[in-house]
């Protein structure tokens, strides 16, 4: 183990990390999180996909952006901090890395839920364990490793994603063997296309922004990525048109083979639920498989942005050093162990509220992809201003931002209105210790820049 700071090393490239970002934001938001999005909003769900989507696509093109014009930046930090400055980028990592490290202890039970499938008798706790074991071994290996597997993983469920879609349209459309194409009947006949109103448009859309959280975590992966300038805005582009396609169809499939508000009532994921109608011999296990697969894939990424976050935190001087030191493979050890120990944090929740601890954390990393997403959106209007006007721009600025903005502002009032108090206190609380964290060491060093020699 190496005792200085070592560079991470540059072996990433453009299909490394549009995949890894597929990976973090393809996981449970959509596999699980999709049957409590369906029960909120009934059919329209979809148009909440399609409405996030748009959000998402506006505020990838700002963070390529500002990719593109600070080609030394590492993290999230160094994009937002010459722009909005220090607390907002101290809020915005430390959030960020919050997202993270609830987002693979959330999964980690996740995954416990789809082998429980399988063995019922074993309990959620000793199974989370085991693939918290699983997720911390693979990240320890090399950079180029780990982004190989995750590469392969994230193609595996985008291929399967792919087959749920063509099959779901067959069964919609084609009558066979007895079998009579549904049609769209389910879209409308229990209670309408919008049966929960807007109160249930704008619950969902919680639901909603925490499923496409993750796409953002090519952000992250400034300091390992080969020729970042080029390859972050290609690996924007092409993650934007896959990830609104992933979400929509299966979506607008699910409640068109599927009453809506019997989606919301079996413990399996509503992908599982679809193959079992189909009927094919034993799908629903090959398919409950291969989201398992997915979960993990999403575990492994999330695992990964928040240990280069707090590598880079300890690179500052914010925290540790210890957290600096790499391995000969150059991998921050240190740092992927203490974030992977919030796996084990939610073995130990999942021992005590069994599978409702995805639902209680799912609430709480809402509020912070929605934060993220802002910051990101105010930093690029910044950028754009006359003291900081930069070269390289998108040609819908400032429209398709402020659009973005406001409607993340929207989003956050309608969210703060219709969710659950306990999980805007355990938020505000959390946010608010990062905020005294670090005026608590802004004031540290100024008291240490005025004292006598």
């Amino acid at each position: 183990m190496s005792s200085t700071q070592e560079q991470l090393k540059r072996t990433m490239t453009a299909r490394h990390i549009m995949m890894m970002a597929l990976g973090g934001a393809i996981g449970a938001g959509l596999f699980k999180g999709s049957g409590a999005a369906i029960d909120l909003a009934g059919p329209a769900v979809v148009l909440t996909y399609l409405v996030g989507g748009i959000i998402l696509l506006f505020v990838m093109q700002g963070l390529a952006e500002l990719a593109v014009n600070n080609k030394q930046a590492r993290t999230f930090r160094d994009l937002v901090q010459p722009l909005l400055g220090g607390y907002a980028a101290h809020f915005l990592d430390w959030i960020y890395w919050k997202m993270w490290v609830l987002n693979i202890a959330a999964e980690s039970v996740v995954a416990a839920l789809f082998i429980q499938y399988w063995l019922p008798t074993v309990p959620i706790w000793v199974i989370a364990l085991t693939v918290s074991a699983i997720v911390t071994l693979i990240n320890l290996f090399s950079v180029k490793l780990f982004a190989e597997t995750e590469y392969w993983l994230a193609l595996l469920k985008i291929s399967v994603i792919v087959l749920f879609i063509i099959l779901g349209l067959v069964i919609l459309f084609v009558s066979f063997h007895g079998h009579q194409a549904v049609g769209f009947a389910n879209l409308t006949r229990y209670g309408g296309f919008f049966p929960n109103g807007m109160h249930g448009l704008v619950a969902a859309m919680l639901v909603v922004i925490y499923s496409y959280g993750g796409t953002e975590m090519i952000g992250v992966t400034l300091a390992e990525a080969k020729n970042p300038e080029k390859v972050i805005p290609e690996a924007a582009r092409g993650t934007l048109v896959r990830i609104i396609a992933f979400y929509i169809l299966p979506f607008f499939i699910i409640v068109s083979l599927i009453p809506w508000n019997q989606v919301n009532g079996v413990p399996e994921s509503p992908f599982v639920t679809v193959f079992k109608l189909i009927g094919i011999p034993y799908a629903n296990h090959i398919m409950n498989a291969i989201i398992l697969l997915a979960i993990i894939s999403s575990m492994n990424s999330g695992l990964y942005a928040s240990s280069r976050v707090l590598y880079t935190q300890a690179l500052d001087g914010r925290v540790p050093r210890l957290f600096a030191k790499v391995s000969k493979r150059r991998v921050p050890v240190y740092a992927i162990l203490a974030c992977a120990s919030s796996l084990y944090i939610g073995v130990l929740t999942s021992l005590f509220i069994g599978s409702k601890t995805f639902n209680y954390l799912m609430g709480s990393l809402g509020y912070t992809v929605l934060f993220i997403w802002i910051i990101i959106a105010l930093a690029h209007i910044k950028s754009r201003s006359p003291l900081n006007k930069q070269s390289n721009g998108t040609r819908t600025f400032p429209y398709a931002t402020w659009f973005a903005l406001l409607a993340l502002l929207a989003i956050l009032i309608g969210v703060l209105a219709t969710t659950a108090l306990i999980m805007t206190v355990i938020t505000a609380i959390i946010y608010a210790i990062i905020t005294v964290t670090y005026f608590r060491s802004k004031a540290q060093l100024t008291a240490e820049s005025i004292a006598p020699e």
